[in-house]
């Protein structure tokens, strides 16, 4: 049994805890919390609490929650941590897991050059085997490499323009916006293309991303070019192989994020989340070579699967198949068509 710390228990890493206590070959030694809050008290029901430092300690007591150290001690009680704290301070964190000779995960918001590898589950599960420190790539980019990785290794694509309409914040976070204002980046390609190269190195891709006042899912516009041969039921075809994708039809009511959402509530997953990458299967069409396809992206859960993945790839306990379908498994993710 693997010992799992989390360090920052927050969108990411209160799923990622959920994630790996439902395994049959992991378990969590603990998670981090910064602040003494509802999320805190809940979370000292199931788990034990660490914290930052030993000042943070009598803070947490005076809140009536028991601490059992600081998140030293975690380290030293875990086989590895994943971290989940905020954009920038998974590097900073690195030099603690370092100290401590422990494994680490760190998330999406981190450099691919701070780390031995970047990890998606379909694209580079083996490369990833026995490393010691590891990026769990973004919800966007794990998006991406989920539908256009089965393709790509089906067939050649020659190029990929994808433009991604991003959520402005997570349903519980009151601080960030825009409010009322669409927010272009314009930066190009965006930082997805050069980040998906790090799992799907070959790749011919540029992306531009643009943020929205939602805070649901983001959504993907894709135009990826293939060879004259190939038509929309061959790629159909691939794609309900694969079960961390899911092809849904707007004529059955899934006409907006809001439908997608509330159709994973009907499938009572924790916390209602979609772990898969929801395609509308009436955007998929091929004119002159050019595949066109629209997707959905649930941002607070779609990574917790590669997160469980890379943990086995790390202790290389699991082969690539059968890692998958544990997790697959014990997160009740179908996949297929809708």
């Amino acid at each position: 049994m693997i010992g799992v710390g989390i360090n920052g228990y927050g969108t990411i890493g209160r799923r990622v805890a959920y994630g790996v206590s439902v395994q049959d070959d992991m378990y969590i030694s603990g998670i981090v919390k910064n602040t003494p809050d509802y999320v805190a008290k809940e979370a000292s029901r199931h788990f034990n609490i660490f914290v930052p430092s030993e000042e943070k300690i009598e803070e947490f007591k005076k809140s009536g929650i028991n601490v059992k150290g600081t998140v030293e001690d975690l380290c030293k009680n875990s086989d590895i941590m994943v971290d989940g704290t905020p954009e920038g301070m998974g590097e900073k964190n690195l030099s603690l897991y370092k100290k401590f000779n422990v494994r680490a995960i760190l998330e999406g918001g981190e450099k691919h050059s701070t780390v031995d590898g970047s990890f998606n589950a379909y694209s580079d599960f083996d490369q990833m085997k026995n490393k010691k420190y590891v990026r769990v790539v973004s919800c966007n980019t794990t998006a991406l490499a989920r539908s256009l990785f089965p393709i790509f290794d089906n067939y050649e694509i020659s190029s990929v323009n994808a433009t991604i309409l991003r959520r402005a914040t997570d349903p519980n976070d009151s601080k960030k916006g825009p409010i009322n204002a669409i927010e272009p980046t314009m930066q190009y390609p965006s930082h997805h293309a050069p980040d998906l190269k790090t799992i799907i190195p070959n790749i011919n891709i540029k992306t531009t991303a643009v943020k929205i006042p939602t805070t649901l899912m983001h959504v993907h516009i894709i135009d990826a070019e293939l060879p004259g041969n190939v038509n929309t039921e061959d790629i159909k075809k691939i794609w309900k192989k694969y079960n961390r994708l899911l092809l849904i039809n707007s004529n059955e009511g899934f006409k907006s994020t809001a439908q997608i959402m509330d159709m994973a509530k009907e499938r009572s997953r924790n916390r209602a989340d979609l772990y898969e990458i929801a395609i509308w299967k009436d955007s998929i069409n091929i004119n002159n070579g050019i595949l066109h396809y629209l997707q959905a992206v649930h941002q607070e859960s779609d990574v917790i699967p590669e997160n469980i993945d890379a943990i086995r790839s790390m202790f290389n306990i699991e082969d690539k198949e059968e890692s998958i379908r544990k997790t697959d498994d014990s997160l009740k993710i179908k996949g297929g068509e809708f």
